[in-house]
Protein backbone atom coordinates (compact mmCIF):
# COMPACT_ATOMS: atom_id res chain seq x y z
CA UNK A 1 0.00 0.00 0.00
CA UNK A 2 1.34 3.47 -0.85
CA UNK A 3 -0.04 6.95 -0.23
CA UNK A 4 1.70 9.72 -2.18
CA UNK A 5 1.20 13.46 -1.87
CA UNK A 6 2.85 15.31 -4.72
CA UNK A 7 3.24 19.07 -4.39
CA UNK A 8 0.01 19.56 -2.44
CA UNK A 9 -0.84 23.21 -1.79
CA UNK A 10 -3.80 24.81 -0.09
CA UNK A 11 -4.53 28.49 0.52
CA UNK A 12 -7.55 29.93 2.33
CA UNK A 13 -8.43 33.58 2.97
CA UNK A 14 -5.04 34.66 1.70
CA UNK A 15 -3.20 32.36 4.14
CA UNK A 16 -1.04 29.38 3.23
CA UNK A 17 -2.45 26.30 4.94
CA UNK A 18 -0.34 23.72 3.12
CA UNK A 19 2.76 24.62 1.14
CA UNK A 20 4.17 22.17 -1.41
CA UNK A 21 3.66 18.99 0.63
CA UNK A 22 5.38 16.01 -0.99
CA UNK A 23 5.37 12.72 0.92
CA UNK A 24 5.44 9.03 0.16
CA UNK A 25 3.97 6.84 2.90
CA UNK A 26 3.87 3.06 2.89
CA UNK A 27 1.90 0.44 4.83
CA UNK A 28 1.98 0.62 8.61
CA UNK A 29 2.05 3.59 10.94
CA UNK A 30 3.55 7.00 10.21
CA UNK A 31 3.50 9.74 12.84
CA UNK A 32 2.63 13.31 11.88
CA UNK A 33 4.05 15.62 14.55
CA UNK A 34 3.80 19.36 14.96
CA UNK A 35 2.47 22.14 17.20
CA UNK A 36 -1.02 23.58 17.01
CA UNK A 37 -1.75 25.25 13.64
CA UNK A 38 1.04 23.25 11.98
CA UNK A 39 -1.39 21.95 9.36
CA UNK A 40 -1.81 18.39 10.62
CA UNK A 41 -5.62 18.24 10.51
CA UNK A 42 -5.73 20.15 7.22
CA UNK A 43 -3.35 17.65 5.63
CA UNK A 44 -5.45 14.73 6.87
CA UNK A 45 -8.63 16.33 5.53
CA UNK A 46 -7.00 16.65 2.12
CA UNK A 47 -5.97 12.98 2.22
CA UNK A 48 -9.52 12.02 3.22
CA UNK A 49 -11.07 14.03 0.40
CA UNK A 50 -12.81 16.50 2.71
CA UNK A 51 -10.74 19.45 1.42
CA UNK A 52 -9.73 19.76 -2.24
CA UNK A 53 -6.16 21.07 -2.68
CA UNK A 54 -5.47 24.10 -4.84
CA UNK A 55 -2.58 22.29 -6.48
CA UNK A 56 -0.85 18.92 -6.39
CA UNK A 57 -2.03 15.32 -6.40
CA UNK A 58 -2.97 12.61 -3.92
CA UNK A 59 -2.53 9.02 -5.11
CA UNK A 60 -3.28 5.72 -3.40
CA UNK A 61 -1.66 2.62 -4.89
CA UNK A 62 -0.92 4.55 -8.04
CA UNK A 63 -4.50 5.75 -8.55
CA UNK A 64 -5.08 9.52 -8.54
CA UNK A 65 -7.80 10.20 -5.94
CA UNK A 66 -7.36 13.99 -5.76
CA UNK A 67 -10.84 14.61 -7.18
CA UNK A 68 -12.50 11.47 -5.82
CA UNK A 69 -15.22 12.31 -3.24
CA UNK A 70 -14.71 11.05 0.28
CA UNK A 71 -17.57 8.53 0.06
CA UNK A 72 -15.79 6.77 -2.79
CA UNK A 73 -12.40 6.61 -1.10
CA UNK A 74 -11.15 3.67 0.92
CA UNK A 75 -10.42 5.80 3.97
CA UNK A 76 -11.44 6.00 7.65
CA UNK A 77 -11.00 9.03 9.90
CA UNK A 78 -10.84 9.10 13.73
CA UNK A 79 -11.10 12.58 15.23
CA UNK A 80 -9.86 13.99 18.53
CA UNK A 81 -13.45 14.40 19.69
CA UNK A 82 -15.56 11.35 20.57
CA UNK A 83 -17.72 11.18 17.45
CA UNK A 84 -20.26 8.35 17.72
CA UNK A 85 -23.92 8.01 16.82
CA UNK A 86 -25.60 8.82 20.18
CA UNK A 87 -28.81 6.91 19.44
CA UNK A 88 -27.03 3.70 18.45
CA UNK A 89 -25.52 1.04 20.67
CA UNK A 90 -21.80 0.32 20.62
CA UNK A 91 -22.60 -2.72 18.45
CA UNK A 92 -24.50 -0.63 15.90
CA UNK A 93 -21.87 2.11 15.89
CA UNK A 94 -19.19 -0.41 14.97
CA UNK A 95 -21.47 -2.15 12.46
CA UNK A 96 -22.53 1.06 10.66
CA UNK A 97 -19.70 1.22 8.08
CA UNK A 98 -20.13 -2.49 7.35
CA UNK A 99 -23.83 -2.05 6.69
CA UNK A 100 -23.13 0.89 4.37
CA UNK A 101 -20.57 -1.13 2.42
CA UNK A 102 -23.08 -3.95 1.85
CA UNK A 103 -20.37 -6.47 1.09
CA UNK A 104 -20.87 -8.73 4.11
CA UNK A 105 -23.72 -10.97 5.17
CA UNK A 106 -25.49 -10.40 8.48
CA UNK A 107 -23.43 -13.20 10.01
CA UNK A 108 -20.25 -11.70 8.54
CA UNK A 109 -21.06 -8.30 10.03
CA UNK A 110 -21.77 -9.83 13.43
CA UNK A 111 -18.50 -11.75 13.37
CA UNK A 112 -16.46 -8.69 12.38
CA UNK A 113 -18.12 -6.41 14.97
CA UNK A 114 -17.36 -8.86 17.77
CA UNK A 115 -13.77 -9.35 16.58
CA UNK A 116 -13.06 -5.61 16.60
CA UNK A 117 -14.94 -5.08 19.87
CA UNK A 118 -12.81 -7.70 21.62
CA UNK A 119 -9.67 -6.16 20.16
CA UNK A 120 -10.62 -2.77 21.60
CA UNK A 121 -11.83 -4.12 24.96
CA UNK A 122 -15.50 -3.43 24.24
CA UNK A 123 -16.82 -6.99 24.22
CA UNK A 124 -18.96 -6.51 27.32
CA UNK A 125 -20.26 -3.06 26.32
CA UNK A 126 -21.88 -3.79 22.97
CA UNK A 127 -25.41 -3.07 24.20
CA UNK A 128 -24.60 0.31 25.74
CA UNK A 129 -25.09 3.68 24.09
CA UNK A 130 -22.27 6.28 23.98
CA UNK A 131 -23.78 8.35 26.82
CA UNK A 132 -23.38 5.31 29.10
CA UNK A 133 -19.66 5.01 28.38
CA UNK A 134 -16.57 6.66 29.84
CA UNK A 135 -14.48 8.95 27.67
CA UNK A 136 -11.96 6.21 26.97
CA UNK A 137 -14.69 3.75 26.04
CA UNK A 138 -16.26 6.29 23.69
CA UNK A 139 -12.95 6.83 21.93
CA UNK A 140 -12.39 3.07 21.73
CA UNK A 141 -15.80 2.82 20.05
CA UNK A 142 -14.87 5.49 17.51
CA UNK A 143 -11.60 3.71 16.74
CA UNK A 144 -13.36 0.34 16.52
CA UNK A 145 -15.82 1.77 13.99
CA UNK A 146 -12.90 3.01 11.88
CA UNK A 147 -11.23 -0.42 12.07
CA UNK A 148 -14.33 -2.46 11.32
CA UNK A 149 -14.07 -2.17 7.54
CA UNK A 150 -10.62 -2.71 6.00
CA UNK A 151 -9.47 0.49 4.30
CA UNK A 152 -6.45 1.60 2.33
CA UNK A 153 -5.85 4.66 4.51
CA UNK A 154 -6.63 5.11 8.21
CA UNK A 155 -6.32 8.63 9.63
CA UNK A 156 -6.12 9.25 13.39
CA UNK A 157 -6.16 12.94 14.29
CA UNK A 158 -4.85 13.29 17.87
CA UNK A 159 -7.23 10.51 18.98
CA UNK A 160 -5.94 10.36 22.57
CA UNK A 161 -5.58 14.09 23.30
CA UNK A 162 -8.76 14.34 25.37
CA UNK A 163 -8.07 11.32 27.57
CA UNK A 164 -6.45 11.24 30.98
CA UNK A 165 -2.89 9.99 31.44
CA UNK A 166 -3.70 6.37 32.35
CA UNK A 167 -6.09 5.94 29.44
CA UNK A 168 -3.61 7.51 27.03
CA UNK A 169 -0.87 5.14 28.13
CA UNK A 170 -3.14 2.09 27.85
CA UNK A 171 -4.47 3.01 24.41
CA UNK A 172 -1.01 3.91 23.12
CA UNK A 173 0.17 0.42 23.96
CA UNK A 174 -2.92 -1.15 22.37
CA UNK A 175 -2.64 0.88 19.17
CA UNK A 176 1.09 0.31 18.84
CA UNK A 177 0.48 -3.46 18.92
CA UNK A 178 -2.56 -3.24 16.67
CA UNK A 179 -0.89 -1.38 13.81
CA UNK A 180 2.36 -3.32 13.70
CA UNK A 181 2.48 -4.91 10.29
CA UNK A 182 -0.80 -3.28 9.19
CA UNK A 183 -1.52 -3.54 5.47
CA UNK A 184 -3.16 -0.08 5.56
CA UNK A 185 -1.39 3.26 5.54
CA UNK A 186 -1.98 4.54 9.08
CA UNK A 187 -1.32 8.26 9.58
CA UNK A 188 -1.42 9.30 13.24
CA UNK A 189 -1.15 13.01 14.10
CA UNK A 190 -0.10 14.40 17.47
CA UNK A 191 1.20 17.58 19.05
CA UNK A 192 2.77 15.51 21.85
CA UNK A 193 6.41 14.47 21.19
CA UNK A 194 6.05 11.72 23.81
CA UNK A 195 3.52 9.94 21.60
CA UNK A 196 5.87 10.06 18.64
CA UNK A 197 8.68 8.63 20.76
CA UNK A 198 6.34 5.97 22.16
CA UNK A 199 5.28 4.62 18.78
CA UNK A 200 8.85 4.83 17.41
CA UNK A 201 7.44 4.89 13.86
CA UNK A 202 8.66 6.82 10.82
CA UNK A 203 7.84 10.46 11.58
CA UNK A 204 6.93 13.54 9.57
CA UNK A 205 7.52 16.85 11.38
CA UNK A 206 5.12 19.53 10.15
CA UNK A 207 5.21 23.26 10.87
CA UNK A 208 3.36 26.22 9.37
CA UNK A 209 1.97 23.99 6.65
CA UNK A 210 5.40 22.78 5.55
CA UNK A 211 7.26 19.50 5.95
CA UNK A 212 10.17 20.26 8.28
CA UNK A 213 11.75 16.82 8.18
CA UNK A 214 11.03 13.13 7.65
CA UNK A 215 12.90 10.36 9.42
CA UNK A 216 13.24 8.12 12.45
CA UNK A 217 12.01 9.96 15.50
CA UNK A 218 14.73 8.83 17.94
CA UNK A 219 17.45 10.06 15.60
CA UNK A 220 15.66 13.36 15.02
CA UNK A 221 15.30 13.80 18.78
CA UNK A 222 18.97 13.08 19.38
CA UNK A 223 20.30 15.17 16.48
CA UNK A 224 17.57 17.57 15.32
CA UNK A 225 18.52 18.84 11.86
CA UNK A 226 16.93 22.24 12.51
CA UNK A 227 15.73 24.37 15.38
CA UNK A 228 12.12 23.88 14.23
CA UNK A 229 12.47 20.09 14.49
CA UNK A 230 14.13 20.35 17.90
CA UNK A 231 11.28 22.54 19.15
CA UNK A 232 8.59 20.23 17.74
CA UNK A 233 10.12 17.20 19.47
CA UNK A 234 10.76 18.82 22.85
CA UNK A 235 8.30 18.62 25.72
CA UNK A 236 8.77 20.61 27.94
CA UNK A 237 9.72 23.21 25.32
CA UNK A 238 13.34 23.58 24.29
CA UNK A 239 15.24 26.42 25.99
CA UNK A 240 16.80 28.76 23.42
CA UNK A 241 19.48 31.33 24.13
CA UNK A 242 21.30 33.80 21.85
CA UNK A 243 24.95 33.27 21.09
CA UNK A 244 27.84 34.30 18.87
CA UNK A 245 30.68 32.16 17.54
CA UNK A 246 33.90 34.14 17.57
CA UNK A 247 37.51 32.98 17.36
CA UNK A 248 36.61 29.37 18.01
CA UNK A 249 34.46 30.08 21.05
CA UNK A 250 30.75 30.39 21.64
CA UNK A 251 29.72 33.44 23.66
CA UNK A 252 26.35 33.49 25.43
CA UNK A 253 25.03 35.96 28.02
CA UNK A 254 28.43 36.82 29.45
CA UNK A 255 29.89 33.32 29.44
CA UNK A 256 31.78 31.40 26.78
CA UNK A 257 33.05 27.94 25.92
CA UNK A 258 35.01 26.28 23.10
CA UNK A 259 32.89 25.83 20.00
CA UNK A 260 32.06 22.13 19.68
CA UNK A 261 33.09 20.23 16.60
CA UNK A 262 30.17 19.03 14.53
CA UNK A 263 29.12 15.43 14.94
CA UNK A 264 27.48 14.73 11.63
CA UNK A 265 24.08 13.00 11.76
CA UNK A 266 23.40 10.55 8.97
CA UNK A 267 20.22 12.35 7.86
CA UNK A 268 21.56 15.92 7.57
CA UNK A 269 24.95 17.56 7.02
CA UNK A 270 26.06 20.02 9.67
CA UNK A 271 28.90 22.49 9.76
CA UNK A 272 31.91 22.72 12.03
CA UNK A 273 31.23 25.95 13.89
CA UNK A 274 34.91 26.27 14.76
CA UNK A 275 35.42 27.33 11.15
CA UNK A 276 32.94 30.22 11.41
CA UNK A 277 33.88 33.71 12.66
CA UNK A 278 31.49 36.17 14.31
CA UNK A 279 28.47 34.09 13.43
CA UNK A 280 25.16 34.62 15.21
CA UNK A 281 23.77 31.35 16.58
CA UNK A 282 20.97 30.01 18.73
CA UNK A 283 21.81 27.62 21.56
CA UNK A 284 19.26 24.96 22.46
CA UNK A 285 19.16 23.00 25.71
CA UNK A 286 16.41 20.77 27.03
CA UNK A 287 15.08 21.58 30.52
CA UNK A 288 16.25 18.30 32.05
CA UNK A 289 19.84 19.29 31.23
CA UNK A 290 19.65 22.46 33.35
CA UNK A 291 20.73 22.14 36.99
CA UNK A 292 20.49 24.52 39.94
CA UNK A 293 22.83 25.36 42.81
CA UNK A 294 25.93 23.41 41.87
CA UNK A 295 27.65 22.73 38.57
CA UNK A 296 30.37 20.32 37.62
CA UNK A 297 33.72 21.15 35.98
CA UNK A 298 33.35 23.08 32.75
CA UNK A 299 29.65 23.86 33.20
CA UNK A 300 28.32 27.26 32.20
CA UNK A 301 26.95 29.39 35.05
CA UNK A 302 24.03 31.76 34.49
CA UNK A 303 22.96 34.09 37.34
CA UNK A 304 19.17 33.95 37.52
CA UNK A 305 16.11 35.13 39.36
CA UNK A 306 13.46 32.56 40.31
CA UNK A 307 10.11 33.52 38.79
CA UNK A 308 7.95 30.43 39.31
CA UNK A 309 8.24 26.89 40.63
CA UNK A 310 5.73 24.61 38.90
CA UNK A 311 5.43 21.43 41.00
CA UNK A 312 3.83 18.36 39.38
CA UNK A 313 4.86 15.72 41.91
CA UNK A 314 7.27 13.70 39.78
CA UNK A 315 9.10 16.85 38.66
CA UNK A 316 9.50 20.53 39.44
CA UNK A 317 9.70 23.00 36.57
CA UNK A 318 11.67 26.04 37.69
CA UNK A 319 11.13 29.17 35.58
CA UNK A 320 14.13 31.50 35.65
CA UNK A 321 14.90 35.00 34.40
CA UNK A 322 18.45 35.45 33.12
CA UNK A 323 20.52 38.46 32.04
CA UNK A 324 18.86 40.44 29.27
CA UNK A 325 15.43 39.23 30.41
CA UNK A 326 16.01 35.85 28.80
CA UNK A 327 13.94 32.96 30.16
CA UNK A 328 15.16 29.49 31.07
CA UNK A 329 13.27 26.49 32.44
CA UNK A 330 14.93 23.77 34.51
CA UNK A 331 13.26 20.38 34.96
CA UNK A 332 14.24 19.09 38.39
CA UNK A 333 13.37 15.67 39.84
CA UNK A 334 10.66 15.30 42.47
CA UNK A 335 9.03 18.04 44.53
CA UNK A 336 11.35 20.94 45.26
CA UNK A 337 10.36 24.22 46.89
CA UNK A 338 11.69 27.63 45.80
CA UNK A 339 10.81 31.22 46.69
CA UNK A 340 9.92 33.47 43.74
CA UNK A 341 12.17 36.53 43.56
CA UNK A 342 15.19 34.84 45.10
CA UNK A 343 18.50 34.68 43.25
CA UNK A 344 20.10 31.43 42.14
CA UNK A 345 22.50 30.10 39.53
CA UNK A 346 21.56 27.85 36.64
CA UNK A 347 24.22 25.51 35.27
CA UNK A 348 24.39 24.00 31.80
CA UNK A 349 26.97 21.51 30.58
CA UNK A 350 28.12 22.60 27.08
CA UNK A 351 28.09 18.92 26.15
CA UNK A 352 24.28 19.08 26.17
CA UNK A 353 23.96 22.14 23.96
CA UNK A 354 22.79 22.20 20.35
CA UNK A 355 24.11 25.02 18.17
CA UNK A 356 21.84 26.29 15.38
CA UNK A 357 22.41 28.96 12.76
CA UNK A 358 20.31 31.99 13.72
CA UNK A 359 19.22 32.77 10.15
CA UNK A 360 18.51 29.35 8.65
CA UNK A 361 17.80 27.44 11.88
CA UNK A 362 20.04 24.63 10.61
CA UNK A 363 22.00 22.51 13.08
CA UNK A 364 25.62 23.60 13.16
CA UNK A 365 26.96 21.40 15.93
CA UNK A 366 26.04 18.95 18.64
CA UNK A 367 28.61 17.31 20.85
CA UNK A 368 28.94 13.54 21.02
CA UNK A 369 27.78 13.64 24.64
CA UNK A 370 24.67 15.59 23.70
CA UNK A 371 23.60 13.22 20.94
CA UNK A 372 24.28 10.12 23.04
CA UNK A 373 22.43 11.53 26.03
CA UNK A 374 19.41 12.71 24.09
CA UNK A 375 19.21 9.43 22.20
CA UNK A 376 19.09 7.62 25.54
CA UNK A 377 16.42 10.03 26.76
CA UNK A 378 14.39 9.45 23.60
CA UNK A 379 14.39 5.72 24.18
CA UNK A 380 12.88 6.13 27.66
CA UNK A 381 10.75 9.27 27.25
CA UNK A 382 7.62 7.23 26.65
CA UNK A 383 7.95 5.60 30.07
CA UNK A 384 7.72 8.82 32.09
CA UNK A 385 5.08 11.51 31.95
CA UNK A 386 6.95 14.77 32.76
CA UNK A 387 3.70 16.32 34.00
CA UNK A 388 2.40 13.47 36.00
Amino acid sequence: MALILDGVRLRRRGEIWLDDISLELSSGMTMLVGPMAAGKTTLMRVVAGLLPPDAGRVTVNGADVTSVPVRKRSVAFVYQQFINYPSLSVYENIASPLRLARDLSRAGIDRRVREVAELMGLGELLDRRPAELSGGQQQRTAIARALARPVDVLLLDEPLANLDFKLREQLRADLRTMFQGSSSVVLYSTADPTEALTFAAPTVVLGEGRVRHVGEVAEMYARPPTLAVAAALSDPPLNVLPGVVRDGRVECLGTSFPAPHAHRPAHSPVQDVTQEAAQDVVLGVRPHHVTIGEGGPGTLAFPAEIRLAEVTGSATFLHLLLTGRRHLVAQLPGTQLFVPGESTTAFVDPAHLFVFDENSGRLLAASAASTASTASTASTAAEVDPHG
